[in-house]
């Protein structure tokens, strides 16, 4: 369980790092299963519904970037995120009844890896409520240097930025003069978690060194957080409660909103949106973004 200081700095920071949180058994079967999957990308040339691939992906030499919905495609992903380890440590911070609405596992190759601009979660699922974060299961030790993620303190209270350029949705904030002013490294060893409120900013650079950075993502929300967009099919919806009993009746909340469309020309995974975006700040040098030291390219 959380403490009531971790539970508090959640509230007031927007995010956090368990360590140990994974079984060793567990975390070793998800990388083992995560190398096997990298491998059957070699017969594979294009972005599928399983593989998001990196631009320098051969079949002599996979680069995958994301696994898609992998709770879907293999048994060991769909463990870890029904993990009670896992839930109950969230439904501390959200409540008792959990509800998941999306899970993925970006992947970062030694020397590698395209970078995630910076973002709200927020902007791409907006809710009645924002009792919604996400978890990060490591699969490798996250660090600055293999670029773990970043997050902004405290942004979670703040606005909602514009994620629009060109009367488009683009998926990263567009904003004139935006900088992560305060940005940190969340740092966590292999088998721990990262957890972030669905309103806080947060992005990685691509990975400049000789390690690997393996990330399972899964989004959490309250079961009576409903999506603005709509419920499109009921019984998948209520297939993905992980405990407590459905409800007919969203938690309302004054939040503000703007609607993630239309698209542009490219719509898919984050990269792909991204990929229009006319200034990614992660072209620059990465040290700017780092509160915690510089580290040098």
């Amino acid at each position: 369980m959380l403490t009531p200081e971790q539970v508090k700095f959640y509230r007031q920071q927007g995010y956090l790092a368990v360590e140990n949180v994974i079984p060793k058994k567990l975390l070793v079967d998800l990388c083992r299963v995560t190398d096997e999957f990298v491998d059957k990308s070699r017969s594979v040339e294009t972005h599928t519904d399983v593989f998001d691939l990196e631009p320098n992906h051969t079949a002599e030499e996979p680069h995958v970037r994301r696994i898609k919905s992998p709770a879907n495609h293999h048994s060991v992903y769909d463990q870890a995120m029904r993990h009670p380890n896992i839930l109950n440590l969230v439904s501390q911070l959200i409540g008792s009844g959990i509800r998941q609405n999306g899970h993925k596992l970006n992947m970062k190759n030694p020397r590698s890896g395209s970078p995630v601009q910076w973002h709200q979660d927020w902007a791409f699922y907006p809710h009645t409520n924002d009792d919604l974060l996400a978890v990060g299961i490591a699969l490798d030790d996250m660090r600055i240097e293999n670029s773990c993620m970043m997050v902004v303190p405290g942004s979670h209270t703040g606005p909602v930025y514009n994620h629009h350029q060109d009367g488009v949705f683009v998926g990263a904030i567009t904003e004139a003069n935006f900088t992560p002013q305060g940005a940190v490294p969340v740092e966590v060893n292999a088998g721990g978690i990262s957890l972030h409120h669905v309103r806080t900013l947060h992005g990685s650079s691509s990975n400049t060194s000789s390690q690997p950075r393996r990330l399972f993502l899964i989004q959490y929300c309250a079961i009576d957080a409903w999506p603005i967009l709509g419920v499109t099919e009921w019984n998948q919806f209520n297939e993905c409660i992980l405990q407590g009993q459905l409800t007919y009746q969203p938690r309302m909340i004054d939040l503000p909103i703007r609607i993630p469309r239309p698209y542009g020309e490219k719509e898919g995974s984050i990269y792909e949106v991204q990929s229009l975006l006319e200034e990614p700040l992660f072209q620059h040098n990465r040290k700017t973004f780092y509160k915690k030291r510089e580290i040098s390219e």
